[in-house]
């Protein structure tokens, strides 16, 4: 502010401050006495600027910007720590779906190499129990000779369901070839027609192929596949190679 208004300002307030002394001496009750005013006092005047006044003000207001930008701060302070929190509740959530996902992969790889194992045993069971039974056939022998080709014959029989005894065998080789196998008879009629009786039951051609049991040789002279091809036959038409006990 200009020095003259400063002036000006503090003589104004002079003269407010006289006036209102001098209505403050006249009773309320009283009549008015006109008097003659009193000389005023005379006011001196500074030269020097209103500083303090300036200065509370200001020192107010700084005060003041203080005080908001605190609240400010305690407010941003406040907002920062829930995103803080926010923040790392996120993080623990994404930290627990992630560790569910890894055990859920866990239990599902473990369950796969649970299934795998458990089929490799079963596979395992099956080749084993395979092998056990391919040993067992491989190991069961006959002996080369007419008691074993019986035998390994009535074996197949009973797998293939013709009927027969060791004993209705026996008999009718014995009486058909003595128990030859390489035995052909070229004398009777079925020579005389061109189909000699063969092996050790006297099988004719026809009759062998017809009644050839699957599995035994399609060699006539073989001793177990002309006994069960002559046992079929017999099946068919007499029942059992046991209810034969002449020529055939």
């Amino acid at each position: 502010m200009p020095k003259n208004t400063q002036k000006i300002a503090i003589a104004g307030v002079a003269t407010l401050g006289a006036a209102a002394v001098a209505f403050s001496v006249v009773p309320a009750d009283a009549q008015t006495t006109t008097t003659d005013a009193a000389p005023s006092a005379r006011v001196a005047y500074s030269s020097e600027p209103v500083r303090d006044v300036k200065a509370s003000v200001t020192d107010q207001l700084a005060g003041a910007s203080v005080k908001v930008d605190a609240i400010d701060a305690k407010k941003k302070a406040a907002a920062a720590a829930v995103a803080k929190k926010k923040a790392a509740a996120r993080a623990a959530d994404a930290a627990v779906a992630k560790k569910k996902a890894a055990a859920k992969k866990a239990a599902i790889r473990a369950a796969v190499k649970k299934a795998a194992a458990e089929r490799s045993a079963k596979e395992a069971a099956s080749r084993s129990t395979h092998r056990v039974a391919v040993r067992q056939v491989a190991v069961k022998t006959y002996a080369n000779n007419l008691d074993g080709w019986i035998r390994q014959a009535l074996a197949i029989m009973d797998a293939k369901n013709i009927p027969g005894s060791y004993h209705g065998l026996h008999k009718n080789i014995m009486r058909e070839s003595s128990g030859n196998p390489n035995a052909i008879n070229n004398w009777d009629i079925n020579a005389i027609n061109g189909v000699p009786s063969k092996g050790l039951l006297q099988v004719i051609q026809p009759t062998f192929n017809a009644y050839h049991v699957p599995g035994t040789s399609w060699n006539i002279y073989d001793p177990v596949a002309n006994i069960t091809a002559a046992a079929n036959y017999a099946a068919h038409r007499y029942g059992s190679i046991d209810n034969v006990n002449s020529a055939y």
